[in-house]
């Protein structure tokens, strides 16, 4: 990354003084970051990094309404490239490693200093440079002179080419890496894509082949090559571990291709392949997932979100908004539990809701959920706990805070002012 990159940052702490002292003391461009936006909550932090999409969020792990733990998971869900450094007490520390999934850069224990927190800042500033020259410098390998990867190549590529049966395609995913031993139970995907020019025209060097090999390994096992302008990828790990790294992944790829190297990318994604031998299926299904629709479009594309026709356009978006009448009265939804329902992926669904909506998944359900809270406020008698807990919040104090924020008034406030409307029309 250019010396003259600023990295963006998002700042959350519900401590006033703390937030407001880390964001005018500390001279960010000094340090190479440039702090976009502040927060008191982890409700307003996710909608920042959704609007700002920053390289950093710096963030409290104990807030009101969502903890810091919580705000890494949804963060990771819509952002994966954002790092995360924690700003914690000393107790919070065990709290601290349930997140270490969730692309933790750095956890810095109060109270803090300027100086404490500058010299943090250039070790943060560091290992971003290091992420990002890893993604963008990454050495191409000569497939010509690995015979496994020539092998898988032909594989996937030639439906078997010189390999005849399943016993011979079992022992190119062992010595490709990519299953351990004859009993684990492993599941494959097949992955292809491409980067993009800003005309829209395939521009993929060889070495993005080694780019998305660094991606995949944080998360599974993979092999990647090139092969006539675009990079396949065989991923391979455990059912439910294959199916979670698969979005996060779609996610990231692009992300990081638009962040770092300045390109759009296209990805498909095929089903999951029980088996070694089942790879050139899907192969074939990621091809066919590629070119659909916009090929000049940003983006990943599963094929299983392509069939049948109720999974596509604005269609799905209906059948999703249908889904959140149903179910915004359950504190757990998610865009991951909504996608679930409708059997697609979370990144077809959010890419979906925002196209025809306008709005994220989380505005959209918070605003679903205002509406309701305004109904139910006007026409019954429900305490201001019931109407929350009808409505999906399970801590009052919450789901006051996000009716002000989107009404104008709280609840109390709109119920006597209803009530005096409704008294006045009376008399």
């Amino acid at each position: 990354m250019d010396l003259k990159t600023l990295y963006t940052v998002v700042v959350a702490d519900d401590e006033d003084e703390l937030r407001e002292a880390v964001c005018t003391m500390i001279p960010w461009q000094d340090f190479g970051f440039r702090l976009v936006g502040s927060a008191s909550n982890g409700l307003d932090a996710l909608q920042l990094v959704e609007k700002y999409e920053p390289d950093l969020l710096l963030t409290d792990i104990r807030m009101p309404f969502i903890s810091g733990i919580e705000l890494a998971r949804q963060v990771r869900e819509v952002r994966p490239t954002t790092n995360i450094a924690f700003l914690s007490g000393y107790d919070d520390f065990e709290y601290a490693q349930q997140a270490i999934q969730y692309n933790i850069i750095s956890y810095m224990l109060k109270p803090l200093t300027v100086k404490g927190l500058g010299d943090e800042l250039r070790i943060i500033r560091q290992k971003i440079d290091a992420q990002f020259a890893t993604f963008r410098q990454a050495t191409h390998r000569n497939v010509e002179h690995d015979p496994h990867i020539l092998e898988l190549m032909s594989l996937v590529l030639d439906a078997y080419a010189d390999l005849d049966g399943a016993v011979q395609a079992g022992t190119c995913a062992y010595q490709c890496g990519l299953l351990r031993d004859a009993n684990e139970k492993t599941c494959y995907t097949v992955m292809v894509s491409t980067l993009l020019n800003g005309d829209g025209s395939i521009d993929t060097p060889p070495s993005f082949a080694a780019s998305m090999d660094r991606l995949i390994a944080k998360y599974l096992r993979g092999v990647s090559f090139f092969s006539f302008g675009k990079v396949v990828s065989v991923l391979a790990g455990g059912p439910a571990e294959l199916e979670e790294a698969l979005y996060t992944l779609a996610d990231e790829v692009p992300q990081m291709s638009e962040r770092v190297l300045g390109r759009s990318c296209r990805i498909g994604v095929s089903r999951i392949a029980e088996t070694p031998a089942a790879l050139h299926d899907a192969y074939r299904e990621a091809m066919e997932a590629l070119l659909q629709g916009d090929r000049t479009e940003a983006g990943a594309q599963f094929i299983s979100d392509l069939e049948p026709a109720v999974k596509g356009g604005s269609l799905l978006c209906k059948r999703a908004l249908e889904a959140l009448d149903q179910h915004y009265m359950d504190p757990d939804l998610s865009l991951v539990s909504l996608s679930g329902m409708l059997d697609v992926s979370p990144n077809h669904l959010s890419a979906c809701i925002k196209r025809y909506t306008g709005e994220t998944f989380i505005n959209t359900l918070i605003q679903k959920r205002m509406e309701a809270a305004r109904e139910l406020l006007a026409t019954s008698s429900f305490k201001i706990r019931e109407v929350a807990e009808r409505c999906g919040y399970t801590d009052q104090h919450y789901f006051s805070y996000c009716f002000k924020k989107y009404c104008g008034e709280s609840p109390n406030s709109m119920r006597r002012r209803l009530s005096g409307e409704r008294t006045g029309e009376g008399m």
